[in-house]
């Protein structure tokens, strides 16, 4: 059953469903181009890797106080040995950082794996976490410096957009910025209530672009992980404006 909505459906926006969302994508996306593209290219799917000093609340602890030595089983003593004396005093250590990794797609040219396009599904941590969205940006900008094409995929309302130029206002956008027509860039602004574009995916000089029907894979995506059964639960996050809400309202399931 496919997503009831015409476009980028809000519910799949929540925390608890977004990342395997992006994942199931991305993956998604990964067999739809290649098919298109074997054999002369391959598509893979990376991750970025994001390292998070945790929050001191958040921390979980690798040493417990009901397993000091004091409270401990007892040894008998070994001859010649001095006597092991408990510390005085006990600390926690902190488990200090915290992985995240998100996927994103390279188009590779079979011959040479000379990288030819990325795609990238922004996520929560490209947005909102300031150290993440530096280390996202960084990279971008050496991407546009290069001879990579990027095409960047924003079906998330919430947190800033990234700094285009020229940027209209909308809720969800495509850019695709090929390499030989820098520095300008397709750009696809998108409303909630507007369907989700079929987007080229430039490849290298000479060669025509393949295709990205992004509301044909959402759908699929959409079938196969069975949100339709949970996803209805909870409100959108971000929520939505009285006026969208009402319009939505049509699309759910009846037993919502």
């Amino acid at each position: 059953m496919p997503s009831p909505f015409p476009g980028m459906n809000p519910y799949l926006e929540q925390a608890t469903v977004w990342q395997d969302f992006h994942h199931r994508l991305i993956a998604m996306a990964a067999d739809s181009l290649g098919s298109q593209l074997l054999p002369r290219y391959f598509v893979k799917i990376e991750e970025h890797l994001y390292v998070h000093e945790m929050d001191e609340n958040d921390r979980p602890f690798a040493g417990r106080a009901d397993v000091a030595v004091s409270e401990g089983a007892e040894f008998p003593a070994t001859p010649g040995l001095a006597a092991v004396l408990d510390a005085p005093a006990r600390v926690r250590v902190p488990t200090t950082f915290d992985f995240e990794r998100t996927a994103f797609l390279e188009i590779r040219d079979r011959n040479r794996a000379q990288l030819i396009t990325i795609i990238e599904l922004l996520s929560p941590s490209n947005k909102l976490k300031e150290r993440d969205r530096e280390q996202f940006l960084a990279k971008r900008e050496q991407l546009l410096e290069s001879t990579t094409n990027l095409i960047a995929i924003d079906l998330l309302r919430g947190g800033p957009r990234l700094p285009w130029k020229a940027l209209s206002p909308c809720d969800y956008y495509v850019v695709v910025s090929q390499a030989s027509e820098r520095p300008e860039a397709g750009f696809w602004p998108l409303r909630l209530r507007d369907p989700l574009p079929v987007i080229p995916v430039p490849l290298a000089p000479g060669d025509p672009p393949a295709s990205l029907n992004l509301k044909q894979i959402l759908d699929r995506v959409y079938d196969s992980a069975g949100y339709g059964f949970y996803i209805y639960r909870s409100a959108p996050e971000p929520a939505l404006s009285a006026e969208d809400a009402a319009w939505a309202q049509q699309f759910l399931p009846p037993s919502n």
